[in-house]
């Protein structure tokens, strides 16, 4: 078995996170992401190489022997974590040796409506599931998805997770031109997000080594979807975002939020020094708070 621990790596987010991999030998994924930074596969619904449960425990005892502050156990795989046949006994588990780390799940959203995973996924601390596409047509597309996968239904159980979880929810959009960066898709999936609605969506774009010939979207296009996302906080994904500096009003810094709350790093890449002197007046006055939305503050209206 090849090693379960990617980790730890250091997160300005997290702190120190632990990545464990539920499937080190191989992919196993029911998507082939046009986008996918792993080398095409052929699409499976269960994993048939994988860890037993001890071993995974065993695999995380030992790296908080060697790194005793480990902040967050973020579990995924070489392909889609919940396709792992012991996920509810390993989150049980994992929550009796964690001790003050935080956990975490990345998956493709994919096997939410199987009732025993939506169960496992409510153990979790943070829960972070994609969706790049409501239309079936562009989900076909796009994700490449395994027979019998209803986007439909994938929805649904987001809505219903989103009223029963007590924890953190977020929803990952990758963009890719030409396919979900169309108005019509965008339209739908901003619907989506508002019936879901997440404590979190982050946004981003091709920023690897692709499995096949599509390219990313720009930085400018993703801004204009997170403006599109009115009321939503929004967080967007983008390696060496440029600075465009920019001096703001009170009234305008006011109206920006009104619109979409801004994270920190929006602040810093957004606002000059004044602008930023006038948006802690206007926390102090309590018109603006600083709230966290599943690990990542933003600046929201009171």
């Amino acid at each position: 078995m090849s090693n379960i621990i990617f980790g730890p790596i250091p997160s300005r987010r997290f702190g120190i996170s632990l990545g464990v991999d539920l499937s080190p030998d191989t992919k196993q994924c029911n998507f082939d992401c046009l986008y996918c930074e792993l080398k095409p596969a052929k699409t499976v619904d269960k994993m048939n190489s994988y860890p037993s449960v001890d071993e995974v425990l065993e695999a995380i005892e030992n790296s908080f022997k060697k790194y005793p502050k480990i902040d967050m156990i973020t579990i995924t795989a070489n392909g889609e974590p919940t396709l792992y046949p012991n996920l509810d006994e390993l989150i049980t588990r994992i929550d009796k040796i964690k001790k003050e780390a935080k956990t975490l799940i990345l998956s493709n959203g994919s096997t939410i409506y199987d009732k025993k995973i939506f169960d496992a996924l409510l153990k979790f601390d943070t829960v972070k599931l994609s969706l790049d596409c409501v239309s079936q047509k562009c989900f076909k597309k796009l994700d490449r998805i395994h027979e019998n996968i209803d986007i439909e239904k994938i929805i649904e159980a987001m809505i219903e997770f989103k009223a029963k979880t007590t924890k953190s929810f977020v929803l990952e959009i990758l963009f890719v031109k030409d396919l979900n960066d169309k108005e019509s898709e965008i339209e739908l999936l901003y619907e989506a997000v508002k019936k879901i609605n997440p404590h979190r969506v982050d946004i981003g774009t091709i920023d690897r080594p692709p499995a096949y010939e599509v390219k990313p979207v720009s930085f400018e296009t993703l801004e204009s979807i997170a403006k599109i996302f009115e009321n939503i906080n929004v967080n967007i994904a983008f390696k060496n975002r440029r600075k465009q500096l920019n001096s703001y009003s009170n009234e305008e810094i006011l109206s920006l939020l009104e619109r979409r709350p801004l994270t920190l790093e929006d602040i810093d890449n957004m606002f000059d020094e004044n602008s930023k002197k006038e948006l802690e007046k206007l926390v102090k006055s309590s018109k603006i708070s600083l709230v966290d939305s599943a690990g990542l503050n933003f600046y929201k209206i009171c």
